[in-house]
């Protein structure tokens, strides 16, 4: 949606285009899954897909939004006992709260919003709602808050208004994407680096399975007490072990014994995971998009088969990127449905979703939907 589209329909409800228009992207996750919450690497990037917004402060301690996605009103006060029932509501009603936390003084707002993320699809369709409305109401409420503490707010209302106990790597990307760049980001220390991503004779693309991606369920917060537990146990030896980013393989290996056999799986896809990060970026900066390729791979046969986070569909459609000669092919996002993410030679690329649909089609009743993603710049003032 345009701009002089989403301000038409702010007029419609609230009887002027007088308003400031925002947004920011989704993101795609090149490798590096899971790893977020365990002190590790990720390589994110923000794409051409996102939330478009337009708001404008009424001068009131009330926010009127309209959802254009859900064809939805919502109305609600900004104290904490004001949250509203919508789920999709309850994210414009937590980055309020969080960024009042924060010492910028919100008031009430009118707003519309639309989205060109898929829903449930892995590629952060409520990060980058998150993060249109933490940039907008840091500027439109005078707020002196950095790109980091934006990124944090928007986490901090993943935690305290919805359920999920997500990392940072969304809202960060979300934030902080730059067109053309994929960011490392070591998820401990919060230090990031940009790393050029222009894979010349190659395509990005994100086949959808349908399959609902539903992160806040407890098969999430399951996987992450199970790298918790394997952290203790490692400790015991390793005192300085904070984190599966401290851990290595070996180390791992000691206390087989003394963790279940699923914890040890999880344990041993994280730091894999981990090491495969690393592995990319030095691919990348000598242009081996072939070995990014096989470490996507890599990382899909671990969250499948180690962290038990795919499912069958995405499993089939990363067999047939196989069958299709794809470079690179793995699920994306926490998993349990959503997309998989595909590096894919141009010439080859018209044939493998002829491929995939066709399959898709014959055995699940439906084909997947095509997303090219294209990397993009984070959350900004249209």
């Amino acid at each position: 949606m345009t701009k002089e589209n989403i301000l038409k329909t702010f007029a419609a409800y609230y009887g002027t285009e007088d308003a400031d228009v925002y947004a920011a992207p989704g993101r795609i996750n090149l490798i590096g899954e899971h790893t977020d919450y365990n002190g590790g690497f990720v390589f994110p990037g923000a794409i051409d897909k996102g939330i478009i917004a337009a708001i404008k402060p009424n001068g009131t301690d009330t926010i009127r939004a309209y959802s254009i996605d859900y064809t939805e009103q919502a109305r609600f006060g900004l104290r904490e006992e004001d949250a509203p029932k919508q789920n999709w509501a309850r994210y414009i009603f937590g980055i309020s709260r969080e960024m009042s936390k924060r010492g910028v003084n919100i008031g009430g707002f009118d707003t519309v919003f639309v989205g060109n993320v898929p829903l449930g699809a892995g590629i952060s369709s409520s990060a980058a709602l998150e993060s249109t409305y933490a940039f907008a109401l840091n500027e439109l409420f005078n707020g002196k808050l950095d790109k980091f503490e934006l990124a944090k707010a928007g986490q901090a209302t993943e935690h305290n208004y919805c359920g999920v106990k997500c990392g940072i790597m969304d809202q960060f990307a979300s934030i902080f994407g730059k067109t053309g760049n994929l960011i490392r980001l070591d998820c401990r220390s919060l230090e990031y680096q940009y790393f050029p991503f222009n894979p010349q004779g190659y395509r990005l693309v994100l086949l959808d399975t349908l399959v609902k991606h539903e992160l806040a369920s407890s098969a999430y917060n399951k996987r992450r007490q199970s790298c918790e537990t394997v952290v203790a146990a490692i400790r015991k030896k390793n005192v300085f072990v904070q984190f599966l980013r401290d851990a290595t393989m070996e180390m791992l290996v000691e206390v087989k014994n003394e963790v279940n056999t699923e914890d040890y799986m999880r344990a041993e896809y994280v730091i894999g995971e981990i090491n495969r990060v690393l592995e990319v970026c030095d691919a990348l900066e000598k242009g081996d998009y072939e070995t990014v390729g096989k470490k996507m791979y890599e990382t899909h046969y671990g969250m499948s088969k180690l962290y038990e986070v795919s499912c069958e569909e995405l499993d089939f459609l990363n067999d047939i990127a196989k069958i299709c000669a794809v470079s690179g092919s793995r699920v994306m996002g926490g998993g349990f449905g959503g997309c998989t993410i595909n590096l894919v030679k141009d010439e080859l690329y018209d044939n493998f979703i002829r491929t995939a649909k066709e399959k898709y089609l014959a055995k699940y009743g439906k084909e997947p939907k095509v997303y090219d993603v294209v990397i993009s710049d984070g959350a900004r003032k249209i």
